[in-house]
């Protein structure tokens, strides 16, 4: 038995139709039709295609004096080297009794790491900070309320933009999570873990762009941009950690556990609508980026949730509502005040 493929990951693995022995250990590459659901490598184009249009406007963002996005792009890749190889492989780290097996994805077009990470979960990192990061730089809350109430209102967009995509993984076989990881993976809400759902798609984007904002705002270029880029994104994973720390002190009791992380949510939701609702700054004509992408994001994932047709187990179908509902008033709030477009 391979040693990155235990008995956890064989199961997982089996369950979304391969097998974690036979894979390639560096990378591997599929044609798009072969892929297990037709959704697949049209969520590829999605994501992958929104990194690109992400580098884009972010390189046209330094060049015109602004380093904060490219340095948020190289970031979130940063952040997705230091957390991705412990949860794909504890066993390498010395995490197996920590946390377990947690996920595997399944397989589509390229992946890396014996096809424990798809080519579309690299894009993911930059593609979704800058989608977040735009839409609450578009709405001028970094400049008129500064980069700590911006990077909470960037965690409550992250919150809704990110559970919509969350909760529907599994039921189209996207990936799996491990039922039999109680560590990590419980509670859940419907077929998504909580730690997810609060620590990924709020805490660590949210803490990404403000260590991001804070170390490399202003007139940086270099090797001062790069050392704060990846300090930056090492820093984050720790932030995660933090906002854990009331969870883990019931380990072993899923409900008082459960009550905890759903109170950390709500109060996401709370402080990041509060921040979005009551903001008057004036607002930078938005740009084509965030005119665009977080859009499409929205409007793809919702044709998907439409024609959902997996048997995997399902998500909260009332939280995704109001995930839809809250990114689609995030998006209202841009177009309502949207002013002639900047240039790029």
């Amino acid at each position: 038995m391979s040693p990155a493929c235990g008995p956890d990951a064989e199961a997982v693995t089996r369950g979304l139709g391969f097998d974690c022995h036979d894979v390639s250990p560096v990378v591997s590459v599929r044609l798009p039709w072969d892929l297990a659901h037709w959704t697949m490598p049209l969520l590829e184009l999605l994501v992958v295609g929104g990194a690109v249009f992400a580098l884009v406007h972010a390189l046209r963002r330094y060049r015109a004096g602004d380093p904060v996005n490219l340095a948020l792009w190289w970031a979130s890749l940063v952040y997705l080297f230091v957390t991705e190889p412990p949860l794909y492989f504890p066993e390498w780290f010395g995490l197996d009794r920590v946390y377990g097996f947690i996920f595997a994805h399944n397989e589509f077009t390229v992946q890396f790491m014996a096809d424990r990470l798809p080519l579309y979960i690299v894009a993911f990192y930059p593609a979704f900070s800058q989608l977040a990061y735009e839409l609450v730089r578009a709405l001028g809350i970094f400049r008129g309320r500064g980069p700590l109430a911006g990077s909470v209102a960037v965690a409550f967009v992250c919150q809704v933009f990110y559970e919509v995509f969350d909760q529907l993984g599994p039921r189209l076989g996207w990936w799996a999570w491990n039922p039999g990881n109680r560590i990590v993976n419980r509670p859940a809400l419907a077929a998504v873990p909580m730690t997810s759902m609060l620590l990924f798609a709020s805490v660590s984007f949210g803490a990404l762009t403000y260590l991001v904002v804070r170390l490399a705002g202003g007139p940086r270029r270099g090797w001062s941009l790069t050392w704060r880029t990846v300090v930056a994104g090492v820093l984050a994973p720790p932030a995660m950690a933090i906002a854990g720390l009331p969870s883990s002190l019931f380990d072993g009791n899923a409900d008082a556990q459960a009550w905890i992380l759903g109170v950390e949510l709500g109060l996401v939701w709370l402080a990041g609508a509060w921040i979005i609702a009551t903001n008057r700054a004036d607002r930078p004509p938005p740009s084509a980026f965030a005119r665009v992408y977080p859009a499409g994001y929205l409007g793809g994932l919702a044709a998907f949730w439409v024609a959902a047709d997996g048997d995997g187990p399902a998500g909260s179908v009332p939280y995704v509502l109001a995930c839809f509902v809250a990114a689609g008033l995030v998006l209202v709030a841009l177009y309502r005040n949207e002013r002639a477009p900047a240039p790029g």
